[in-house]
């Protein structure tokens, strides 16, 4: 069985490595051949979110359009077209159409994120907006035979649609996020995050938390993929990285806390409520305990107060802390049983048997 799978980015992206490219394995073990054409290359990705590098992005994304008419072709000899999101990431979406409906491949659309939910983009405003075509999520969703949802509540939404769906939760392989040992007396407590420009600003609503922090704790903020040449907290040792998929596994494992805010205001609450909560099961992986916002799908993926503390307001988010940074004992607990939960519920085996079953269900029917 052959599966075209069309995403928007490239391997850069966490949706295209872990909701496509981890499984390319997975699924060739199973029978079936995942092919993965990105919408644009990795260069285009590097410079897309930059306001600097817009008149030269907009050159390459019409060509990067224009490119992908070439996978209608190929979409011809697939059993399955499978859609990470969006086949173009503006626009109409006549890719899907094309390949759908003209030349009726089944469709499986993955939706990892609410991208029915209309939002203004921090980079472009209400230029990108005018140009990312929301109403183009209930068209895929309308066309798909299936829907694999990152979480419930994108699945409530697509059943509402009268469309079939199938949670499955975006995961990493347990034999690469694993727990390092602890023992760095001499660095100090590390506190973080990684995340993406976009996300940083949830990270800054914790700031004042974390200042008043530090004036009774010692630690360290280790803030990665913000997008941001500096940031500074008074009175907090923040060690600010630039984002790099080499690093990104021992980025994880660097640290101590995880930190995973989620501020609905900042951008519109549904959209929030969607996000699928894949930082704590990156968290639980490798063994370290985190605080999070219990919004959407964090509230599903492990046991709170057992593997993580949920936390909405200041005097919440520095209890928690307080409390994690006070107790060593506690800290490595709850790690143990985060790991233990994402051996148990997001083996990387048993979700590639589910897109598996998926994806040949949407072939027969």
């Amino acid at each position: 069985m052959r599966v075209l799978a069309l995403a928007s980015y490239p391997v850069e992206a966490a949706a295209t490595r872990y909701r496509l490219q981890q499984f390319t394995g997975p699924l060739a073990e199973r029978g079936i051949t995942l092919v993965i054409r990105p919408f644009f290359d990795s260069k285009l990705f590097k410079s897309l979110y930059k306001r600097s590098a817009l008149p030269l992005t907009a050159s390459r994304l019409l060509r990067a359009a224009l490119l992908r008419f070439r996978d209608v072709f190929a979409a011809q000899n697939a059993d399955v077209v499978l859609v990470q999101r969006e086949a173009m990431i503006f626009g109409p979406p006549i890719i899907e159409w094309l390949s759908s409906q003209l030349i009726k491949r089944p469709l499986v659309l993955d939706l990892d994120d609410a991208t029915y939910i209309p939002y203004t983009s921090p980079t472009f405003g209400k230029l990108g907006k005018a140009f990312k075509w929301f109403s183009k999520t209930d068209d895929l969703i309308r066309w798909a035979g299936l829907v694999t949802c990152g979480n419930s509540a994108i699945a409530e939404y697509v059943i509402s649609k009268g469309a079939k769906a199938r949670v499955i939760p975006t995961v990493v392989d347990t034999d690469v996020f694993d727990p390092v040992p602890r023992n760095r007396q001499d660095e100090g407590l590390v506190l973080g995050w990684i995340g993406t420009h976009s996300t940083f600003p949830y990270l800054e609503s914790t700031f004042s938390v974390l200042r008043e922090l530090a004036r009774e704790h010692p630690f360290r903020l280790k803030i990665v993929g913000a997008g941001k040449s500096e940031i500074h907290i008074p009175g907090v040792e923040v060690e600010n990285l630039e984002w790099e998929l080499d690093r990104e596994v021992k980025d994880f494992q660097s640290l101590d806390i995880g930190l995973y805010p989620i501020d609905p205001s900042l951008y519109a609450s549904q959209w929030a409520a969607g996000k699928s909560g894949f930082k704590a099961i990156q968290y639980m992986a490798v063994g370290i305990p985190f605080v999070a916002t219990p919004v959407g799908a964090v509230r599903e993926h492990g046991q709170e107060g057992s593997t993580h503390y949920c936390a909405t307001t200041p005097d919440e988010w520095r209890e928690a802390l307080s409390t994690l940074i006070a107790n060593r004992e506690s800290r490595e607990q709850m790690g143990a049983l985060g790991r233990r939960w994402a051996l148990e519920h997001y083996g990387l085996a048993a979700h590639a048997d589910k897109l598996a079953a998926a994806l040949r269900e949407a072939a027969q029917g």
